[in-house]
C-alpha cells in the first residue's frame, strides 16, 4: 500500500508535466516564423568565428584554426539552447494582470515559464540543424565527432547551464515585483555575460586576472564548459558540473526567497 501511495504523486507528477509540455509546444508552434528570427539573432559566436579567423588572433593565442570553429561552432550550440527571457514575459505578465489568475491554480507559476522555454527549444531544433549544415557545408572541420559519453556529457553540461541561467534570471525577474522596468536589468546583465562566459572569446586566450574574474562568477559554467566539452577541448569535467551545481544550489534558494518577498508584496498591493 505504501509502494502504491509513493507511485500516485510520481504519476501524477509526469502527467502534469506531459501536459504542460505538450500544451506549451503547441503554443510555440504557432510562432514558428518569431522562433526563427530568435535562433538567427543568436549567432553571434558565429561571427566572432569570423572575426577570429579573419584577424589571426587564434594564431598570436596559440590556438588552432581548427580549435576556433570547433569552439565557436559549440558555443553557437550552447547559446541556442541556454537563452532565457523570462523576466520580460514575466514583466508583461505582471504588469498586465496576468500572473494574479495564475497564483490562484495549484501549479506553480514558474513551472509554466520554465515548460515554455522547453518547449520553446524544442521548436528551435531545425532551424538550428539548418544553420549547422550550412556552416558545416563551408567549413565542414568545424565539427569535433565525439564519444557518445562525452557527447551525452556536453548535452548534460547544456541542461545544466539552462537551468542555472534561468534561476539567476529568476533572481532579477523578482525585481518585477518593485519596479515596472525590471527588463533594463537583463540587459545589464547581459554585460559580464557576454564577456565572462566564454561567449566572445576563449577564457583561455583572457589574461590571468581576468580568467579568476570568470571564475568567480556563474559565467563561464553557463557557455565556456559546455562548450568546450562538445569542442573536445581537455577540460575538468567533474570539476565543472560541481561548479554548477554548486552555484544553482546557492542561487536557488535566493531566487524562492525572493519570489515569496514579492508575492507577498503583490498580493499586498490587492492583485
Amino acid at each position: 500500500m505504501a509502494r502504491t501511495w509513493g507511485r500516485a504523486p510520481l504519476r501524477r507528477g509526469v502527467r502534469v508535466a506531459r501536459a504542460l509540455l505538450l500544451s506549451q509546444y503547441a503554443y510555440m508552434l504557432e510562432y514558428r516564423a518569431e522562433i526563427a528570427l530568435w535562433a538567427l539573432s543568436g549567432v553571434l559566436p558565429l561571427i566572432m568565428l569570423g572575426v577570429w579567423q579573419g584577424s589571426g588572433a587564434a594564431a598570436a593565442a596559440g590556438i588552432t584554426a581548427q580549435g576556433v570553429a570547433r569552439y565557436f561552432l559549440a558555443a553557437f550550440v550552447v547559446r541556442q539552447f541556454t537563452v532565457v527571457w523570462l523576466i520580460h514575459v514575466f514583466e508583461e505578465d505582471a504588469l498586465q494582470g496576468k500572473l494574479a489568475p495564475q497564483l490562484l491554480q495549484p501549479l506553480h507559476p514558474l513551472w509554466r515559464y520554465l515548460a515554455a522555454h522547453v518547449a520553446e527549444q524544442a521548436t528551435r531544433v531545425p532551424f538550428v540543424a539548418l544553420m549547422l549544415v550550412v556552416v558545416l557545408a563551408v567549413q565542414p572541420d568545424a565539427i569535433a565527432w565525439q564519444a557518445p559519453w562525452r557527447l551525452l556529457l556536453g548535452l548534460l553540461a547544456i541542461a545544466a547551464a539552462f537551468v542555472l541561467r534561468f534561476i539567476l534570471q529568476t533572481i532579477l525577474t523578482m525585481a518585477c515585483f518593485w519596479s515596472e522596468r525590471a527588463a533594463a536589468l537583463d540587459r545589464l546583465m547581459l554585460i559580464p555575460y557576454l564577456f565572462l562566459s566564454g561567449l566572445v572569446a576563449p577564457l583561455s586566450t583572457f589574461p590571468p586576472a581576468m580568467r579568476e574574474l570568470a571564475a568567480a562568477t556563474p559565467f563561464p559554467s553557463m557557455v565556456a564548459f559546455p562548450a568546450a566539452l562538445l569542442a573536445g577541448e581537455p577540460v575538468a569535467i567533474g570539476a565543472g558540473f560541481a561548479t554548477t551545481a554548486a552555484w544553482c544550489a546557492l542561487l536557488l534558494p535566493i531566487a524562492l526567497l525572493l519570489w515569496r518577498a514579492g508575492i507577498r508584496r503583490y498580493a499586498a498591493m490587492g492583485a
